[in-house]
């Protein structure tokens, strides 16, 4: 582990940048950027599309480790070079942002109110992959559609097995178990998330971090046992469907949580902005997500 690294993620101001869309979500990302499903054709047109819309956003003056702790990276984009190099290594030595990657498959069919992670037979070869690239830590996502105590302890028992395979490369795993915003148990549900992390946080060997990247609660500060926990490193906010203002305000009631949006960060974008429109654009989200990851 890359103790520098380390330390910006566990004390920096600021948040961690989500450039993670896959390929189910990059269409409406894209779509949201100004660009609509008939001016590319096929898979390989669509990740080149959404690579230049991330490498942009990178190249960004404001995009920098002043204010962005770190970027969640897809495969794809680990793979690629953004100016001249390959992209993880460009986001550390150029910007002083720290790289992660997003490794889940996906997400498995619903059962018990809740999605698990879809099987990762290869996950050893890209963990291995990603340390030689130089990335810091992984990101996992499930989600949480209900209340129901035996889907969440199914999703926070899978999450913590990836994460004992993640750190048995040296890296840090980001456990993200969402809870879909618009439920109406959603108060229920973290009541419950609460519970089953903390449970099995108090199983992690001594001297072992792990992240946290969770949903907003309904109640501000419900996670501070998790941000207090020894074996956490950070504990990270998604923006889930809210828009930008409204997770800020959210996310600035809740005490040394951090963002690390998505949506959120790329909200008021157009690959049609003048490279002056776009930068002030995204220097304007950095500041103001900025603003309520330091407020708590």
């Amino acid at each position: 582990m890359n103790e520098t690294q380390a330390n910006q993620v566990r004390t920096g101001k600021g948040f961690i940048a989500a450039l993670d869309q896959s390929g189910g979500s990059t269409p409406k990302a894209l779509r949201l950027y100004g660009i609509e499903e008939d001016a590319y054709s096929g898979e390989a047109e669509m990740f080149d599309l959404i690579h230049a819309m991330r490498a942009r956003i990178v190249d960004a003056p404001a995009f920098s480790g002043d204010k962005v702790v770190g970027a969640i990276l897809f495969e794809m984009t680990m793979d690629r070079d953004m100016g001249g190099k390959p992209s993880p290594a460009a986001l550390w030595e150029d910007n002083g942002v720290v790289p992660f990657l997003k490794i889940d498959k996906g997400l498995a069919d619903e059962a018990d109110g809740a999605q698990m992670l879809k099987p990762m037979p290869d996950l050893d070869a890209l963990l291995t992959r990603a340390v030689a690239k130089g990335i810091f830590g992984t990101k996992e996502r499930s989600v949480i559609h209900a209340a129901n105590p035996v889907g969440i302890a199914a999703v926070v028992a899978q999450q913590f097995d990836v994460a004992r395979q993640v750190l048995a490369h040296g890296l840090i795993p980001i456990i993200e178990p969402e809870v879909t915003i618009s439920i109406a148990d959603k108060a229920a549900a973290e009541d419950i998330l609460l519970a089953e992390i903390a449970k099995h946080l108090d199983a992690v060997p001594a001297g072992q971090e792990v992240m946290l990247k969770l949903t907003l609660p309904e109640k501000a500060n419900l996670y501070q046992p998790l941000v207090d926990h020894p074996a956490v490193m950070r504990v990270v906010a998604l923006s889930g469907g809210y828009s930008r203002e409204e997770a800020n305000t959210r996310l600035s009631q809740n005490t040394g949580v951090i963002a690390s949006f998505s949506r959120a960060l790329t909200e008021g974008l157009s690959a049609q902005q003048s490279d002056e429109a776009f930068n002030s654009t995204i220097a304007a989200t950095i500041d103001s997500i900025y603003a309520a990851s330091v407020a708590g």
